[in-house]
């Protein structure tokens, strides 16, 4: 069965999207399948994939392709059809073999409210018991269609009722941060919320009306993979001092506040796995430097930037030779991550 890995924080503007898309591309270059899901009402992972260039792309694309995305498919749990939910006619991304899309919709925030009484009221009311459990059954569903062996899902922020759903109900959890006072803040939220997630579900798992729905809810088994710093600009190929400070405030945040609450909760992996993996005690799978002008062109050929090429960048001479070796550095950077993440969920 595929494992499912939720990209995280509450705080935004982390790159949890980039994130998402760089991992999940390195793991399909590195032999393995994956599926992207844009969990996200923004849809910025979709639009990376697919070409919105023009005004009302988006909406052209749902008219074009019905049921191609993460809340129509949900829709016969959200509207009580008459029909089981199915697994998503996913997009292929393309320049890589492997790696697959399961397109988000902007009307997904309509349907907080809807999940969030059903994760309250379930019990009660059975008109609600299949909402709970149908976001990973989905998944579950179009991971087997395409025998992949990660799913990778992007999260809006924010801590309502969907993404405490997909957290809760993923096998693993990654912290994007940035080196700055906010990210160092929302460590020590997320001390408090996951622990407090993880109970939510392990009660609701044990509830029979859940167990007996046509998606059944699952029995937690959240584990966190580490934090992935980011965004940060280099000096001589290290951080500037100021960056280095929040990386400190980072690291004590999360080795004084973070781990030992989800310690507490269950929520780490043994150390053992931790330390096979070149794991410290600061639990960071990476630190990725800011893309600068690479992030533009990324965008524009809907590529990561590792996978960049010289005719994609138009550089030549010395220009080219200086970003050749910066495409090369970030290579190595997601590669390692890659490395990590299959060593952590093995």
């Amino acid at each position: 069965m595929a494992r499912v890995i939720t990209m995280f924080n509450n705080k935004g503007g982390v790159s949890k999207t980039t994130t998402s898309f760089n991992l999940g591309w390195m793991l399909a270059e590195r032999g393995h399948k994956v599926v992207l899901v844009d969990a996200d009402p923004q849809c910025n992972l979709t639009g990376m994939v697919l070409d919105l260039a023009g005004e009302s792309a988006l909406e052209e694309f749902y008219e074009q392709n019905p049921g191609r995305n993460i809340r129509s498919a949900l829709e016969p749990a959200f509207q009580s059809r008459p029909r089981i939910v199915e697994p998503v006619d996913c997009v292929e991304v393309a320049g890589v073999q492997g790696l697959y899309l399961l397109p988000g919709h902007i009307g997904l925030a309509e349907d907080e409210t809807s999940l969030g009484i059903a994760q309250q009221l379930s019990e009660t009311i059975q008109a609600l018991k299949n909402l709970p459990g149908s976001f990973r059954y989905l998944f579950d569903r179009t991971a087997e269609k395409y025998d992949a062996d990660f799913v990778i899902v992007d999260l809006s922020p924010g801590l309502g009722a969907v993404n405490q759903n997909l957290v809760a109900t993923a096998d693993f959890v990654v912290i994007p941060a940035s080196p700055d006072v906010f990210s160092v803040m929302a460590m020590e939220s997320l001390a408090r919320v996951f622990p407090r997630w993880k109970k939510w579900a392990q009660s609701a798992s044990e509830l029979e009306a859940l167990r007996n729905a046509d998606y059944p809810f699952p029995e937690p088994t959240l584990k966190f993979l580490g934090t992935i710093v980011q965004r940060y600009r280099l000096r001589s190929g290290e951080a500037t001092q100021g960056f280095q400070e929040f990386f400190t405030s980072i690291d004590e945040a999360v080795e004084n506040t973070l781990a030992p609450a989800l310690s507490d909760a269950g929520i780490l992996l043994e150390e053992s796995e931790y330390e096979s993996a070149g794991i410290g005690s600061n639990y960071r799978l990476a630190s990725i430097s800011d893309f600068n002008s690479l992030i533009t062109t990324s965008q524009t050929v809907r590529k990561p930037v590792f996978a960049l090429t010289q005719q994609d960048t138009g550089q030549a001479g010395v220009v080219w030779a200086a970003t050749a070796s910066a495409i090369e550095t970030f290579r190595q950077v997601f590669t390692e991550l890659a490395v990590r993440v299959e060593s952590l969920t093995a």
